[in-house]
């Protein structure tokens, strides 16, 4: 039942046949460069050089290699195959074959989204915001690409929900504290950078 549910609502949500043109570009741009947005913002945060901005960035970024290899787990555990490796919708996407469930994109997203969120640096959060805001876009775009079924959001949602738990507690965040001063006396050494 669940899975005809996520089958019919994905039909819904799929483009039509023959989608070209501008729109096509503007849908696979979403898709697929917003989410270089999380690596140019962490690194931004990080050569910022305030403590409250590079503990936020390292946060995030601990947050999503760990929810990225949840995911990794879940698709080992769980093979759920794509819309095109059923035959179902249209595809305008190349994708490898591999299990749909949970979305990479969505997941990396929402789980530094979060992370930023929950952080104490104004930009952190400035961040989150813009992360947060698009990870709507770019699900939808997954879907209407026909590369995602719908409920792979949700459990990008979980994943994030569940990193972000666990990235919060105090032990979490002080290891990740801790390495954050860690990469930064790398840095300093390696640049002769102080924190500003």
């Amino acid at each position: 039942m669940l899975e005809h549910f996520n089958t019919q609502l994905f039909l819904l949500l799929n483009a039509p046949a023959g989608l070209h043109g501008i729109l096509l570009w503007t849908v696979t741009a979403i898709a697929e460069w917003l989410i270089w947005l999380v690596p140019a913002g962490l690194t931004v945060l990080w050569l910022s050089g305030k403590l409250e901005d590079q503990r936020a960035a390292v946060k995030a970024l601990v947050a999503g290699l760990i929810a990225l290899g949840v995911n990794q787990l879940i698709a080992m555990l769980w093979f759920h195959p794509r819309p095109f490796m059923a035959g179902i919708g249209h595809t305008y996407l190349p994708h490898v074959a591999d299990s749909s469930f949970p979305s990479d994109h969505v997941t990396l997203l929402l789980t530094v989204g979060l992370a930023l969120w929950a952080s104490d640096s104004i930009w952190a959060r400035r961040l989150a915001g813009v992360l947060l805001a698009i990870s709507p876009l770019v699900a939808w775009a997954r879907i209407y690409l026909g590369v995602h079924f719908p409920l792979d959001m949700v459990g990008a949602f979980g994943v994030a929900t569940g990193v972000l738990m666990l990235v919060n507690t105090i032990k979490g965040q002080n290891a990740c504290y801790k390495l954050a001063e860690m990469i930064e006396g790398m840095f300093a050494m390696a640049f002769g950078r102080k924190r500003s």
